[in-house]
């Protein structure tokens, strides 16, 4: 995200320091599209005007802080919030840590302080929402089946949802965060974990073979030593001691 292109709300209630702080951020390129004094105005201006970030005075008039604020607003809001204050007690950091805010600025403080917060502040958010979206990627078995009666899954590709035919999925492999779909067509990495999609997939049609990998049982063509043979493109994946058992006692064995 541009700084340009960022429109950030004030919650201070000096009025000389809010007039020098929203110059500052007109200065460095940003949009400012409010500024409050007191917590009941802020948070109405704030839910009207839908900034991409809020700079957040923790002291400011009336019965509510700053930090309350910030409760009422991760309420109904996802938004980043900066605090601004010249008290930097203990008990005042325990109190903001919980409204789990993207930066913390002490008060006197220099432009450059305040450009580089918003900055990592924005780039924060704007990751943290990929991730949730990405959490989002693997949405649950469809109950409908489709034309030729397979159960589909959808994963995002590309930004766009793209269903999967379970008949397809060779094997599932675990890396780190994320797991990784092999079907004979394509790979889809999405954020997700092995017990997640162990689950989703269902234990008829797929066999957990290892910590690190799930194996569509009709796509196994052979079991050679401590592997698992895929049919097709002759994929080897291990086989670890703690499944085996199981996935012998899967397959028809004569």
């Amino acid at each position: 995200m541009e700084n340009s292109k960022l429109n950030i709300f004030i919650v201070e209630d000096e009025s000389i320091v809010a007039k020098d702080i929203q110059n500052s951020l007109v200065k460095l390129g940003y949009n400012v599209v409010g500024v409050a004094n007191n917590g009941a105005e802020a948070i109405q201006q704030i839910q009207e005007t839908n900034p991409d970030l809020v700079l957040m005075d923790i002291m400011i008039k009336g019965p509510m802080t700053g930090i309350d604020v910030s409760e009422k607003l991760k309420e109904t809001m996802n938004l980043p919030i900066i605090y601004l204050t010249a008290y930097a007690d203990e008990a005042t950091l325990s109190k903001a840590k919980i409204t789990e805010p993207y930066g913390y600025i002490l008060k006197p403080f220099k432009e450059i302080d305040l450009h580089s917060s918003i900055e990592m502040s924005a780039y924060k958010h704007k990751k943290d929402l990929e991730l949730r979206k990405e959490r989002d990627f693997l949405y649950s078995l469809v109950e409908n089946k489709d034309e030729a009666g397979a159960d589909i899954l959808f994963v995002k590709a590309n930004s766009k949802l793209v269903k999967i035919l379970l008949k397809d999925i060779y094997y599932v492999e675990a890396l780190k965060d994320y797991v990784i779909i092999n079907t004979q067509y394509a790979r889809y990495t999405v954020h997700s974990t092995m017990k997640d999609i162990e689950k989703k997939l269902g234990n008829t049609q797929f066999i957990r073979v290892h910590r690190s990998f799930i194996a569509r049982i009709d796509k196994i063509q052979a079991i050679e030593n401590q592997n698992v043979v895929l049919e097709n493109d002759k994929k080897t994946i291990p086989v670890g001691g703690s499944y085996r058992e199981e996935l012998l006692g899967k397959l028809n064995l004569l």
